[in-house]
């Protein structure tokens, strides 16, 4: 990769199968551990798949941008239309040889921008795996506050996990 401009837009269905490697690299597998935000010491499962992605795309309530630089995707961030004022903040990746120059702070703002553009969300709110305590630091110095809500984790796992609810005024 290059110092070329870094550029953030709308998904679309011709991207997803670029995106959806650099996805799981940035989660799961033993690639992930080249960046800091993996999960791959917590799970070993596929992340998502194209169905999934799919329906992203689909779904007038959700937004997915991805991230590109000289033709390649190299990050993505979804925003979810909750209602009442609120959006959700999912799937945040950088591709792993990327993490730690400043790529996932850009796709924070540009989410955080399109939820107040396109839902008028008034706060953002997220989930993060609650043992991961580096990432939600990460999310807190973004303006992020942890509640006191924890939610349960989608899949059954052992150890069990569970989920930090953080929001950000918007």
């Amino acid at each position: 990769m290059t110092d070329a401009p870094i550029a953030i837009r709308f998904a679309t269905a011709a991207d997803l199968a670029a995106l959806h490697p650099v996805i799981e690299r940035a989660y799961r597998g033993d690639s992930a551990r080249k960046g800091w935000t993996h999960e791959a010491d917590l799970l070993d499962d596929q992340r998502t798949d194209m169905a999934t992605l799919e329906a992203i795309l689909a779904n007038p309530e959700t937004r997915l941008l991805v991230a590109e630089r000289d033709g390649a995707i190299i990050g993505c961030v979804q925003i979810t239309d909750k209602g009442e004022g609120t959006s959700y903040l999912g799937l945040l990746c950088v591709d792993p040889d990327l993490q730690a120059g400043g790529l996932g702070k850009l796709l924070v703002a540009a989410a955080e921008a399109e939820a107040r553009r396109g839902f008028a969300a008034e706060r953002m709110e997220m989930t993060v795996i609650d043992l991961r305590a580096e990432l939600i630091r990460y999310y807190e110095r973004r303006g992020y506050v942890v509640t006191d809500e924890k939610r349960p984790f989608p899949v059954v796992v052992e150890p069990p996990l569970t989920f930090a609810v953080l929001v950000k005024a918007l």
